[in-house]
């Protein structure tokens, strides 16, 4: 199924590739707690993931290890994706950002990001 999705001003665009989705991810470290967003429970393959528009629009931070790179977009400050230093281009996604996905309404996975990471 094609998914997709973008940042709240629209600036930010992209769609992927996916089995229908029914389960997510929340973790509670220190950035994602912060953040509150019910992300994707995989990363999605380049081959999976089209950035359509807003390369430009979209800013990189980084905190702690630098092992995430969290991307948002300049405008509107949404995070709508992030991948790893370690595997670059594969995405794990907000799913709050996604059209015709209710990520509340999901099989949500809790990670203990603030003990574990």
């Amino acid at each position: 199924m094609k998914y997709k999705g973008s940042c709240h001003c629209e600036a930010v665009q992209f769609e992927f590739e996916s089995e229908v989705i029914t389960e997510a991810l929340q973790c509670n470290c220190s950035i994602c707690i912060r953040k509150n967003a019910i992300m994707s429970r995989r990363y999605y393959e380049p081959a999976e993931f089209n950035l359509l528009s807003g390369t430009d629009n979209l800013a990189l931070y980084h905190w702690g290890d630098h092992d995430v790179n969290h991307y948002f977009c300049k405008t509107c400050g949404i995070s709508p994706f992030h991948d790893t230093i370690y595997e670059p281009g594969k995405y794990r996604v907000n799913l709050g950002c996604v059209a015709n996905v209710a990520p509340r309404e999901l099989d949500i996975m809790y990670f203990d990001g603030r003990n574990e990471l």
